[in-house]
């Protein structure tokens, strides 16, 4: 990926959905302009979701996910099918495409998208050898109570009319607007403090840092940095107290206690379950850890999945910080990447990472899942706050 390309995670995601040997597969690549997704004739090419961004005109950066047919059949099949309601954590929006016969399958599948809040774009596919094509049309719009968009892949036809009915449709919380929010401003100082230690990778910032440093960049903000060991020494070469410090969330303890008094704390974490998230459901899930006890379960969650390392924030130290807090019995299991239960009513607090690598309609749906089941949710920073015992002195 080119340093200067959007973050997968910061670009609109669509989905296609329908059966196999529908054509989603060709409008895939007559939409990114390549062979991105293997084309056939044989039903059931398409056998995991895939994933290519792309800039569409007037909509911007867009991840288009290409994703197996929702009737594909046998045990192969059902495990496919797996994979593609996976996808739909994920999804912005979704294009669904009809078939001209029996529409059960495509009004399940239209339920479940608008469950889950995410706007549809129906599609009847394959206009240039169809007959009859405006009556099959008609018909989806009756059963499915939609106008479905009349596409040929093939001749190119229709595209224009589909991005159109993106636009229509972009969700409107699609663009955060920030990721400090109002407290900061031009001409504001901001120090980041970022600790290169084991766990930072050589040669270059992390994610949420790169980010946030971009952003009060834009905002015309004044921007320190130091590692945790020359905070003293920063914070005497200014002219001033710095009016923001953001920090890694595992040393927020040793900030806290050094830091001029007017200066605003936080962590990048916590400002990444804002961004991400619904900050508010994160703070309240984070009072759940006083009510663990040895017998309590925990699910830890992270978005990526890298191999662990030593020291490792998610798999070593909150559970060994937990477990200090509530004693060793304590039942802690991890999940990392696009796993994630369906049922989570076995678990007594879900923490989950800042979740730089997920887009916002993702983390919101393990949020809604999580509230569903009235199991508590809270992430990395905010349970390092809390156990520090300085949760009630940051700022988000």
């Amino acid at each position: 990926m080119s340093l200067n390309n959007t973050p997968s995670a910061n670009r609109l995601h669509i989905a296609l959905f329908g059966r196999r040997n529908s054509g989603k597969s060709s409008l895939i690549n007559v939409l990114t302009g390549q062979d991105t997704a293997l084309v056939s004739d044989i039903p059931g090419t398409t056998t995991d979701p895939v994933s290519k961004a792309m800039e569409l005109h007037g909509i911007g950066p867009c991840v288009i996910i290409d994703t197996p047919g929702f009737d594909d059949e046998g045990t192969l099949g059902e495990m496919r099918i797996e994979r593609t309601l996976k996808a739909i954590e994920r999804t912005d929006i979704a294009l669904l495409f009809c078939e001209e016969n029996d529409l059960q399958e495509e009004s399940a599948w239209m339920e479940q998208l608008k469950a889950k809040n995410i706007p549809v774009i129906l599609i009847v596919n394959k206009a240039d050898i169809r007959e009859n094509i405006s009556s099959i049309a008609e018909r989806i719009e009756q059963t499915l109570h939609q106008k479905p968009i009349i596409v040929s892949a093939k001749e190119k036809q229709g595209m224009e009319e589909i991005r159109l009915a993106i636009l229509e449709k972009l969700p409107q919380d699609f663009e955060q607007p920030s990721i400090t929010g109002d407290l900061v401003s031009e001409n504001d100082l901001v120090l980041l403090v970022m600790p290169q230690d084991i766990q930072a990778p050589k040669g270059r910032l992390i994610l949420p840092q790169v980010q946030t440093m971009r952003e009060l960049l834009d905002k015309k903000c004044l921007i320190m940095s130091c590692t945790t060991d020359k905070l003293q020494q920063t914070l005497k070469a200014l002219a001033y107290p710095p009016k923001l410090i953001i920090t890694d969330s595992q040393v927020f303890k040793t900030v806290y206690e050094q830091k001029p008094a007017e200066s605003l704390l936080t962590s990048f974490s916590v400002l990444m379950a804002g961004y991400k998230g619904d900050i508010r459901q994160f703070i309240e899930g984070a009072s759940a850890i006083d009510r663990l006890t040895e017998s309590s379960c925990v699910l830890i969650a992270e978005a990526c999945a890298h191999a662990p390392m030593t020291e490792d924030i998610g798999r070593v130290k909150i559970p060994r910080l937990l477990r200090k807090k509530i004693g060793d019995g304590l039942h802690i299991d991890m999940v990392s990447g696009s796993d994630f239960p369906k049922d989570l009513s076995g678990y007594d607090l879900i923490i989950h990472c800042g979740a730089c690598m997920f887009n916002r309609k993702h983390v919101m749906n393990r949020l809604e899942s999580a509230s569903s089941q009235q199991v508590p949710m809270t992430n990395y920073g905010i349970t390092l706050a809390h156990l520090m015992g300085i949760l009630d002195k940051i700022v988000y």
